[in-house]
């Protein structure tokens, strides 16, 4: 739950960033997230598994391909957040699941119960209506849906934890990440050591807020039920939504309450079906003991 909280309340930390622009932001971010991540580890005294990743190539490729994407999902969000997008940026996180059931399918060949395909239905209908809303296609949120869902299927077939992963993805990213922060000082265009002190703590903050809740959900993934966490994982998008709704005091015409009405809809169709496939998934692990009596 503090994992999903801290990733709904993101939408009040970015702006607390400006005028520093969204790739200065992400730059600083990936800095800071890098050396966040090696304190951590170095606490814990872990580093064995560095020699266990540079001997393996295709994790190796795998988490380069990860941390090209993980940029693109958190420069998008921070653009959208610091330019007046949070419901949209929102929406996104709203049709991760669909667009993660759908990647399922399309490249994993997994087959879908009909439950899947209403849901997935729903939420294409939902871009539609959202689409005739807004005059164009949602395009930051599916960007978001997209970048996140591929990101999260990488992460998959790597296998390797969320420290560690972090550690290798922002490692990748350090010089880039550094060439373009040095590039905004010397040319005068950078905020980070002109706008004073409260202003260099906030920009070393956005490395502690991604790793810390990060970490929250890795030590939680262990110990808590998927489908709990199936649930669980509205809670940020929520946060977001009010978010842009109460506080960032975005409009939401008719229409707009429509299209999000109908991906709710899909939510609530795509978890009552996972929800009851969990169930089902119980009741026969615990009917084969009683079977194998019997026969």
């Amino acid at each position: 739950m503090a994992a999903y909280a801290m990733w709904g309340l993101f939408p009040l930390y970015w702006p607390l960033l400006k005028p520093a622009g969204a790739v200065e932001i992400l730059a600083h971010r990936m800095v800071w997230s890098l050396i966040t991540v090696v304190a951590v580890l170095a606490v814990r005294r872990y580093w064995s598994w560095i020699k266990e990743i540079v001997r393996q190539p295709r994790k190796l490729a795998l988490l380069a391909l990860a941390a090209l994407i993980i940029t693109v999902n958190w420069g998008t969000y921070i653009y959208a957040v610091n330019t007046g997008h949070v419901v949209e940026a929102a929406l996104g996180y709203f049709i991760n699941p669909l667009v993660s059931v759908l990647f399922g399918v399309v490249l994993l060949r997994e087959r879908l119960r009909p439950l899947q395909w209403t849901a997935v239905g729903f939420g294409a209908l939902a871009v539609i209506v959202l689409t005739t809303n807004y005059g164009r296609l949602p395009y930051l949120a599916l960007v978001l849906a997209f970048s996140f869902g591929l990101y999260g299927l990488i992460k998959k077939q790597a296998n390797v934890g969320a420290a560690e992963s972090l550690t290798v993805e922002t490692l990748l990213l350090l010089v880039p990440a550094v060439a373009y922060i040095g590039f905004l000082e010397a040319a005068g265009q950078g905020t980070f050591v002109d706008l004073g002190p409260w202003h260099v703590v906030l920009m070393v903050g956005a490395g502690v807020i991604t790793a810390v809740p990060l970490l929250c959900f890795t030590a939680s993934a262990i110990r808590v039920p998927l489908s709990t966490i199936g649930l669980l994982q509205y809670i940020a998008p929520v946060l977001q939504f009010l978010c842009g709704v109460l506080i960032a005091k975005e409009t939401m015409p008719p229409s707009r309450w429509i299209g999000f009405s109908i991906v709710w809809l899909a939510l609530a169709i795509f978890t009552y079906d996972s929800l009851r496939a969990a169930r089902a998934a119980r009741i026969g692990r615990s009917a084969r003991p009683l079977d194998h009596v019997v026969t």
